[in-house]
């Protein structure tokens, strides 16, 4: 038997920097929670992401974790910015 995650857990940041090392281990849950391989590499991706965001002086992102269907959606989405997301098959 196979086990079935479903699920959306969304965060709304105020300023990355500050919570960087919770994020961090907020995804780590997540991407163990579902099987995720390579865990630190999707973390590193993430944490490239919001990096990214902060360089163009954007502060306020929702980030969304969103399990369906076999897949795990993962999306930072910053306020009148950039969208950035990537999909990982759920083991």
């Amino acid at each position: 038997m196979t086990a079935v995650h479903e699920f959306l857990f969304a965060l709304e940041l105020s300023d990355e920097a500050l919570y960087d090392t919770m994020l961090a281990d907020v995804a780590r849950v997540v991407f163990g929670h579902v099987g995720c391989e390579r865990e630190a590499e999707l973390r590193d991706e993430l944490r490239a992401a919001l990096k990214a965001g902060q360089a163009k002086g954007q502060r306020r992102c929702d980030v969304r974790f969103t399990a369906h269907a076999g897949e795990l959606l993962i999306v930072v989405r910053y306020s009148g910015g950039a969208e950035w997301r990537i999909t990982r098959r759920i083991p």
